[in-house]
């Protein structure tokens, strides 16, 4: 341990260990965790598909949490008097929450509460949380972070394949592409251990190719870097399928037998000459043919997308144009290679398929397909009528908190909106405004310090259920030790509030029982877990849904002979570029993106705890090309100030030629007047609700007080 986190002594016990998954990102790595004798807990190396024995720094210090003197283990209950939260009771606090509900909806209806859930919450707790929603408070107004991470993919996918899953294939496969386009991905600093995959693969004579406006460390590993400007991906995918028409390199048999809708997409790209995509995008016509003969002529190809290309107003249809360029090669279902995108959060994938999604019940289902309700509500054992609808994504639902026509209270669970929100300060305004905010975390966040009640909970080994990867393959969390005393799970939290609220369903709290009646819930529905049980992940290296069946197979790939649509057919869409929600002019002449560094991890409020990490990233920055600087009289280290129409950050400049000059980069990890996401716009995609993270017009100016 460092950093002064002080482990508890636990006299007697005996050191102890279990396998379990790394607590952050998508990729879910294999670790071993020891309890030693005095209570400290070590992080082990272990053997896993995805990882391979290898943890990143975040893996290697993740135990570190678990004792911290930062660490709530007491609820907490803002002091009417002083403003300030106080320590209270559990009775106290949950006793304050249920009256604050009833007090809220009491005049408006069960619409006037609202739930915001997390992508780092395991299967069983989102599942919970949506049922506790739909059925306890009776709301339609749920959404959660991981619409701010890949909705854009996901809705793509389910227009493309009729089914969203990150990656139709396992990991592995990657190694072995011949051929392997990154589009807007930098695994080397977000998932790190992903990268021995590349490696493997470049090895092998492979080509990997990178898209990206940053000059990354993902891009310095890359045969070849397109540098695109920001927001002109779609632009470049275009292109590369009109080359890839002229060259000849579209598998017409494959188009013919496994996709409809060609023809439409076919007229569309034939303007997407590669002068013009250079013209707009700044890519080289010469890099643009280079890529789609790389693409057009390999037997082995993977397309991968990830968030610098969904995290735009444009998000669904940029990917969408991958999609196609991936279909016209006949890529998806072909052993070896396809398309895929890179999710983010540790169970993102899981975490949008079993219920705090807007329009999403249990096992993908839709909330407005009357079959789909029927299932579900005779799985919880409510009268299908008595469900909500479908409610609003998460940038619109935290944008009318607190409004006359929105919801007058909220329940966080494992999320920190106030940092990772668009429009953040915006955002922060409407928490304040709530009648009653509640925050569920084991660490006093940005947002559960605006928070009425602040509720302690478990850590990630201090309580058991299941993850899915981004893989799509569902994995066991294992607890090595029970929470401190004063602290209680997620699924202990909603079960009281139930009870409390006389929710018709039960709320079990053993996780084992949720994931059990999750698997229910979920049969026959596209992500269907029916046939995963915690016995079968246990005797394997995890399930891959669908798993219909109980002694039937899993399914590792997808659409090797059909894809999830009504006919078995992918489905072309003919998509066209067009510019930002907001472009550069006189008074905010540069573009503005936002992304990670390697020894953070989303909104910061874990890593920026841990010593090793803080040494490694201890603040946040503001990446501008040398040129750019020059002009602005800014040398290396200075305070700087990236104002936007919406607010401002203050962060020290960091001189660059991995930036495009008329691009600033600042990582969105930090809070107060280093936050990125005071700057982005909160412009969204209409068709998944993703705000445009990676785009929005600016200007930087010294700052001359200290």
């Amino acid at each position: 341990m460092t950093d002064g986190a002080q482990p508890t002594t636990r006299p007697g016990r005996t050191p102890r260990e279990v396998a379990t998954h790394c607590p952050y990102c998508a990729l879910q790595c294999g670790m071993t965790l020891r309890e030693e004798e005095t209570g400290a807990v070590t992080v082990l190396p272990r053997q896993f598909p995805t990882n391979r024995g290898g943890l990143c720094q975040k893996g290697w210090t993740a135990a570190e949490l678990l004792d911290h003197p930062e660490r709530l283990t007491t609820p907490l209950l803002r002091d009417p008097a002083s403003g300030e939260l106080r320590p209270a009771s559990w009775d106290a606090a949950l006793n304050r929450i249920v009256t604050g509900l009833r007090a809220v909806q009491a005049g408006p209806g069960p619409d006037a509460v609202a739930v915001f859930g997390g992508g780092g919450l395991t299967n069983e707790k989102a599942y919970a949380l949506g049922k506790f929603a739909r059925t306890a408070l009776r709301t339609r107004y749920i959404d959660y972070n991981g619409r701010f991470c890949m909705s854009s993919a996901a809705a793509a996918g389910m227009r493309a394949f009729g089914v969203d899953r990150g990656l139709p294939f396992p990991l592995a496969d990657l190694g072995s592409a011949d051929t392997l386009l990154l589009v807007g991905a930098n695994p080397a600093e977000t998932m790190p251990p992903l990268v021995r995959w590349l490696t493997e693969q470049r090895q092998r004579g492979g080509k990997l190719i990178v898209v990206d406006p940053r000059l990354t460390a993902t891009a310095r590993q890359a045969d070849l870097h397109l540098q695109p400007l920001p927001g002109t991906d779609l632009a470049v995918a275009n292109a590369l399928l009109h080359i890839a028409l002229t060259e000849g390199w579209v598998d017409r048999d494959y188009v013919a037998a496994r996709t409809t809708g060609f023809e439409a997409v076919r007229r569309s790209v034939a303007a997407w000459w590669p002068a013009r995509a250079e013209a707009l995008s700044g890519v080289p016509v010469a890099d643009l043919e280079e890529t789609a003969r790389a693409l057009g002529t390999a037997d082995r190809v993977i397309i991968l997308t990830a968030r610098g290309a969904e995290q735009h107003a444009k998000g669904v249809d940029t990917v969408t144009a991958f999609v196609n360029l991936a279909l016209a090669l006949g890529l998806p279902g072909r052993p070896g290679s396809g398309y895929g995108c890179l999710t983010g959060q540790g169970n993102g994938q899981g975490g949008r398929e079993h219920g705090q999604k807007a329009d999403q019940l249990p096992g993908y289902r839709r909330i407005d397909d009357p079959a789909a309700r029927e299932h579900v509500a005779g799985v919880w054992g409510v009268p299908a009528e008595e469900l909500p609808g479908p409610g609003v994504p998460a940038y619109r639902l935290l944008d009318s908190l607190g409004t006359p026509d929105g919801p007058k209270a909220l329940l966080v669970f494992g999320s920190n909106p106030v940092v990772s929100a668009p429009r953040a300060a915006r955002i922060e305004r409407r928490l304040r405004d709530l009648d009653l905010l509640v925050v569920a975390d084991f660490l006093l966040s940005e947002t559960a310090a605006l928070a009425d009640v602040v509720l302690p909970t478990a850590q990630w080994a201090e309580e058991d259920g299941t993850m899915t990867n981004l893989e799509g393959r569902v994995l066991r969390r294992r607890a090595l030790r029970e929470p401190p005393p004063g602290v209680r799970t997620d699924l202990a939290i909603l079960a009281d509030l139930a009870q409390r609220l006389a929710a018709k369903p039960e709320f079990p709290t053993d996780p084992y029982l949720v994931f059990d009646e999750l698997r229910r819930a979920s049969a026959g529905g596209p992500a269907d877990y029916a046939g995963v049980s915690w016995e079968r992940i246990d005797a394997a290296d995890g399930v891959w849904w669908p798993c219909p069946t109980d002694d039937g197979p899993d399914t590792p790939r997808l659409f090797a002979d059909r894809f999830a649509t009504p006919d078995g057919l992918a489905r072309f869409h003919p998509v066209e570029h067009r510019p930002a929600a907001e472009e550069v002019c006189a008074d905010y002449p540069l573009h503005f993106t936002t992304g990670r560094v390697l020894a953070q991890y989303q909104s910061g409020t874990q890593t920026r705890r841990v010593a090793a990490l803080r040494r490694a990233a201890p603040d946040a920055f503001v990446e501008l090309h040398p040129d750019l600087a020059e002009r602005l009289g800014v040398a290396d280290g200075e305070p700087v100030r990236v104002v936007s129409r919406r607010g401002e950050l203050r962060a020290p400049a960091r001189l660059s030629t991995a930036i495009r000059p008329d691009t600033v980069f600042a990582p969105f990890h930090w809070g107060g007047t280093a936050r990125a996401n005071s700057v982005t716009n909160d412009a969204v995609d209409p068709v998944s609700g993703m705000p445009e993270f990676k785009i929005c017009a600016v200007r930087v100016e010294r700052v001359d007080e200290p």
